[in-house]
């Protein structure tokens, strides 16, 4: 099947260097068949011995089915699990220790810090045990040998000295978990990430003349030094670094830290060259001088005029909270209306704000963590940190608790819905025919001009480009307009911690 596919000029470039060995890295833009690629690089090297790499279970099994015999299909996860000690392995089903039992058996009480607003805020034994634990995610995702105050998380509300100090008074916590987590007969859960992690410090070998790993750009930095050590195995990364989006899980810009002949695929086959003029917009002002390129058989428009309002298939949003707002707003306009986050999700805010207006510390959603009252998470939400907050103050303010419960019941099913209604996050690897961008991105001013930091140029990018025939970008025009008159080099860069 392979074999009748006729490769494009940039595929067969690919297809020409492989059989040399050594490794390859391949720069793939949205919708440019990177996928079929790898399958067409599988079937040249055949037959030697392939393994493809997915980033979870959906993907692998698909590949199981698609690619040549010669290639074995699996997650980076799944190998580790088969590799480690079964006592390890089988902790992952073992009852959770509560973050605040765990602050406890540290010997860890409330802390207080100070806000970015200048207000002092505690912070719970809940907080400081589910931070420790994050911060060992993080360092289990890092290709280092040991935790560093870097993997320890800090709500970005808290003041950056006190963060700092929070980070370094946390860390022997983080190594002590860690020294616990690793050891094959505890008695507490362990994440998956532990037994990843347990596993790449082995240096394993991955038995296969090749390998081929997808979506690299968004690697953790230990399956990145994990591929580094298969020195034996010719292997093939394919991603595109603009779609690397998970920085605030403490992923790397792997793509960039690979160092292999690069080659390119930049012609989509999703849309044509409207959405891809404005997709390659947003590539140069993130520095990239190469534009992606649209099928010209594929008819694709852009609207940007608000009084249209097409209809669409897809609603694109930045945050959870303006996608239950979009979720109100369709149902209530008669719309069958679908979003793509469980009712749960939709609940703890109702939950959250419930126990703040009872003067109760709320542990769940994050974004309520660290206030004390509902009061505070209102004055937060006027201020510009906080405006994200905004949709959901509304909500309770205006319809209640009770609404927002009756509104996580009300959600139509995907395939039976007019629209899905997503964040970008989970809209990643995703296409729609007609898609609408929502206006809830950080834009912000610098020196008089409108900016966005690099990780917000990203999001913006996957999100245009999972359109395929109509993008809707009515929402962003004003912003998008001052945005492309500042230019390049009046971007801000952001690296996140």
């Amino acid at each position: 099947m392979a074999r009748s596919i006729h490769p494009t000029t940039e595929q067969q470039a690919i297809l020409d260097a492989v059989p040399a060995g050594g490794r390859l890295k391949i720069k793939a833009y949205a919708g440019a068949g990177k996928t079929l690629t790898l399958r067409l690089v599988a079937d040249r090297l055949s037959p030697q011995r392939g393994t493809y790499l997915a980033f979870n279970r959906e993907i692998a099994e698909h590949a199981r089915r698609s690619f040549p015999a010669n290639v074995s299909a699996a997650t980076v996860h799944s190998l580790a699990y088969r590799s480690v000690a079964p006592e390890l392995a089988a902790r992952v089903g073992y009852p959770a220790e509560p973050p605040h039992d765990l602050a406890a058996r540290f010997g860890l009480s409330a802390l207080e810090v100070p806000l970015v607003t200048g207000k002092a805020v505690e912070i719970t034994p809940f907080e400081i045990g589910r931070m420790i634990v994050d911060g060992l995610g993080r360092f289990c995702r890092s290709a280092d040998e040991i935790p560093a105050a870097i993997h320890v998380p800090v709500d970005e509300k808290i003041d950056p000295r006190a963060a700092d100090w929070l980070r370094n008074g946390l860390l022997p916590y983080v190594s002590r978990l860690w020294d616990e987590s690793r050891q094959p007969r505890g008695h507490s859960a362990i994440i998956p990430d532990v037994y990843l992690k347990v596993w790449a410090q082995s240096v394993p070998r991955i038995d296969s003349d090749f390998i081929l790993f997808d979506e690299a750009q968004d690697s953790d930095g230990v399956m990145l030094w994990l591929l580094n050590q298969q020195t034996h195995a010719q292997t093939v990364f394919v991603g595109d670094p603009y779609q690397q989006i998970y920085e605030w899980r403490g992923a790397v810009n792997a793509m960039a830290q690979i160092s292999a002949p690069e080659y390119a695929l930049t012609e989509s086959f999703r849309f044509g060259p409207v959405i891809a003029t404005l997709a390659s917009r947003l590539l140069a002002l993130l520095g990239e001088s190469t534009p992606v390129r649209g099928q010209n058989s594929i008819g694709s428009i852009g609207v940007d005029d608000p009084s249209l309002a097409p209809p669409v298939d897809a609603i694109l949003c930045r945050k959870n909270v303006s996608a239950i707002w979009h979720l109100a707003a369709g149902i209530e306009a008669g719309h069958r209306a679908s979003i793509r986050m469980s009712s749960a999700e939709i609940v703890a805010y109702a939950d959250g704000a419930d126990a703040l207006l009872d003067g109760r510390r709320a542990y769940k959603p994050a974004a309520f963590s660290l206030f004390e009252s509902w009061k505070d998470v209102q004055s937060f939400a006027r201020s510009a940190a906080g405006s994200d907050l905004l949709p959901i103050v509304r909500f309770v303010d205006e319809l209640g608790t009770d609404y927002l419960r009756a509104l996580s019941q009300r959600a139509s099913s995907e395939a039976n819905s007019d629209y899905v209604i997503s964040t970008v996050h989970r809209a990643k690897g995703l296409e729609w025919k007609r898609v609408k961008v929502v206006n809830d991105f950080l834009f912000k001013y610098v020196d008089g001009r409108l900016t966005l930091d690099d990780d917000e140029l990203r999001l913006l990018y996957v999100a245009v480009t999972r359109a395929q025939h109509l993008l809707d970008v009515s929402d962003l025009r004003e912003q998008l307009l001052r945005l492309f008159s500042s230019g390049p080099s009046r971007r801000v860069r952001h690296n996140a911690t």
